[in-house]
């Protein structure tokens, strides 16, 4: 499982590719997983105050269920760019202190475009 930014899969058809986020792009053809996305309230909040609010959707949800429904694939999703504060990687800690599994984030350097990634 990883996470990344929808901009890095513009217009891919992968299967992997899972919005995480409350609202996608018209083009993204991938999975939604709504029970990840932040509320709209949640979206002007400060980020104190979003990671508390966050945690209480997460602290709703079963960790194992998540995953497994998501697959060890999954290309978790949402619109921040790389390195930017949000959400998606907030649910990779959660899986990871949970699962003992390791959820990273695309590099910015990362080519979706090539061949062989996993």
């Amino acid at each position: 499982m990883h996470t990344s930014s929808f901009w890095r899969f513009y217009h891919r058809g992968d299967p992997r590719l899972v919005s995480i986020a409350l609202k996608t792009p018209a083009w993204f053809l991938g999975r939604r997983y709504l029970s990840l996305a932040p509320r709209l309230d949640m979206l002007p909040m400060e980020e104190e105050e979003y990671r508390r609010e966050y945690q209480a959707i997460l602290d709703k949800l079963d960790p194992r269920q998540v995953y497994d429904d998501l697959g060890e694939d999954a290309i978790l999703l949402c619109w921040e760019p790389p390195g930017v504060f949000c959400h998606r990687r907030l649910v990779a800690a959660w899986l990871e202190e949970f699962l003992d599994v390791e959820v990273p984030e695309f590099p910015h350097n990362f080519n979706p475009n090539q061949k062989n990634l996993f």
